[in-house]
């Protein structure tokens, strides 16, 4: 306890007496006692708390671990006994507006993100199998390293950022060739892969080929459903997770493409104004798509379509779009057809769809007999999907 100088009586000396009395000093010393022991008590409860969070991060770990691995069981031993055709969705009612894919048919059989796509089951054969399976724990033990990353943030802070090694990229490949197969096939097809993009989300989140992917699934159930609101639910569902990967990866071309795309289907459900607007922003897309990726025939193809509804607009949306902008929109029917052309030139038999608007155009043209020519070609090929169903119905109307 300090001590001051006092002076207790007159002259030379002077005593020394104590700041506080002995009852006091007691008293502080008895409350110090009890503020260590307040703050020795808050340390055992701040560490007792810190090890349930973490017994709670890694239950919710073993819980993701469990449920991918159930996921990549099922989706590896399942079994078609038929080989599947190709059949892409090649668009919607609106073509101005909104478009989808056509049939990604190219020379060098590889899918649309570069990986080799089967058109059979013959891509998981017994031997795939007993190998994915031996390095099942490996990969999934991988995935639920990264999905760590998004649980309480209890990792140390210098623990280096996680990279997706050989084997999770292994798994990648794979998920993404069974997802490109199940968006070629029915209906049914479709569903389940969407569904299997979403049960992977969590691993492959971060990786933009399985982001656009997601995205086109999102487009393929827009396509499917007949209620009007799912479908403005799953194109805007579609939109942001396209939107996302567009802010990583600008000099995407399947970014750009699915981007217009699921622009296009949500602009279905919107004013004759939004439509106009979304028709700017579907085009400037799709140039971006054919600017990063040239010899994609499927964005020749979108754009075709969107050249021909532009020529063939309507009197009111016309003055529409000279009402709200100084540019309005332009396009001839000799735009679309060097598209649909240079679509055949790229991949001949791209969609039957295809064929029909080349004659469709040439007929506008007033060249017949190339017109015929066309419906004849159209007619060789089979309606894999619902477009291709009604430019069948257009091709009997066109003959008749």
């Amino acid at each position: 306890v300090p001590r001051v100088p006092v002076p207790v009586e007159a002259g030379d000396g002077a005593m020394y007496a104590p700041l506080l009395t002995r009852d006091e000093q007691v008293d502080v010393l008895e409350r110090l006692d009890f503020v260590l022991r307040n703050i020795s008590e808050l340390r055992k409860e701040v560490e007792e708390l810190r090890n349930n969070l973490q017994h709670l991060a890694a239950e919710i770990i073993a819980e993701v671990r469990s449920h991918l691995e159930e996921t990549q069981k099922v989706t590896r031993r399942r079994r078609f006994p038929f080989p599947r055709e190709r059949s892409d969705s090649t668009g919607s009612s609106s073509i101005y507006f909104t478009a989808s894919s056509g049939t990604a048919n190219t020379d060098d059989g590889e899918s649309e993100g570069g990986y080799t796509t089967a058109n059979a089951e013959s891509d998981y054969d017994r031997e795939s199998e007993r190998e994915s399976e031996e390095g099942e724990d490996e990969v999934s033990c991988e995935t639920v390293r990264t999905a760590r990353r998004d649980s309480l943030d209890l990792v140390n802070e210098d623990e280096a950022p996680l990279i997706l090694d050989s084997s999770l990229e292994e798994g990648l490949g794979q998920l993404l060739q069974q997802a490109d197969r199940l968006h070629n096939g029915d209906e049914q097809e479709k569903r389940e892969g969407f569904q299997l993009l979403l049960n992977n989300k969590l691993a492959y989140a971060d990786q933009k080929d399985f982001l656009w992917r997601l995205a086109r699934a999102h487009s393929d159930m827009c396509e499917i459903t007949e209620d009007a609101d799912e479908k403005r639910s799953y194109a805007s569902d579609g939109k942001e997770e396209i939107e996302i990967a567009l802010q990583k990866w600008d000099q995407s071309a399947e970014c750009h493409q699915w981007y217009a795309i699921l622009c296009g289907q949500l602009s279905e459900h919107e004013s004759i104004q939004k439509r106009i607007q979304t028709g700017y922003v579907f085009k400037e897309h799709i140039d971006k798509a054919i600017e990063l990726k040239p010899e994609d025939p499927q964005s020749y193809y979108l754009l075709g379509r969107w050249c021909y509804q532009v020529s063939h607009l309507g009197w009111l949306e016309k003055k529409t779009a000279s009402a709200l902008f100084e540019a309005p929109p332009t396009a001839t029917v000799q735009d679309a057809l060097q598209n649909f052309l240079r679509v055949e030139e790229l991949s001949p038999g791209f969609s039957k769809a295809g064929r029909v608007y080349i004659a469709k155009c040439y007929r506008d043209l007033g060249n017949n007999s190339a017109a015929v020519l066309w419906m004849n070609l159209a007619s060789e090929l089979p309606a894999n999907t619902k477009e291709d169903a009604e430019s069948e119905r257009e091709l009997e109307e066109m003959r008749s």
